[in-house]
């Protein structure tokens, strides 16, 4: 996306462009899944004498005017992601806890019927698929030629 990408965003949901908005916005579109002291470290790359406080705001800003979306996995900083607006799910990497996005199986929102919505309307469903993942995952070991039981 481009500034004028981002600037029309911030436009379209009502929030004054200024630069501070518009660096988070653009390190959160090209860093999936940022935890914030990295959008921290990527907006002063840009912008060296914003405050940490300043960041902290703009993303809040940005995530109640539904710009980016803030997910904590349990046991794991939140983290921010500019897909919004779709019901996809996330699977984490229990070793290093990496993120990925995963798109909803089947249907439309909720992708989940719940077995039981307690009289709740229920409008969407979050899924966390947890595993290992590639670089986590250990290489498969190579088998002995040797028959079991005897010799070879």
């Amino acid at each position: 996306m481009t500034k004028a990408d981002f600037e029309t965003r911030l436009r379209g949901a009502s929030l004054r462009v200024t630069q501070p908005r518009l660096a988070v916005l653009a390190a959160v579109s090209s860093h999936p899944h940022v935890d914030t002291d990295d959008v921290i470290q990527l907006v002063r790359a840009e912008l060296a004498s914003v405050s940490h406080q300043a960041v902290y705001d703009v993303l809040r800003a940005l995530t109640d005017a539904g710009l980016v979306r803030r997910i904590q996995p349990a046991g794991s900083t939140a983290r921010y992601e500019a897909r919004v607006g779709d019901n996809h799910h996330h699977v984490v990497c229990r070793t290093c806890g990496a993120i990925a996005d995963v798109d909803c199986a089947v249907g439309q929102a909720p992708c989940l019927t719940a077995s039981e919505d307690h009289g709740f309307t229920v409008d969407e469903a979050e899924v966390v698929f947890w595993g290992t993942c590639p670089a986590c995952t250990p290489a498969p070991t190579t088998t002995s030629n040797r028959i079991p039981g005897g010799s070879r």
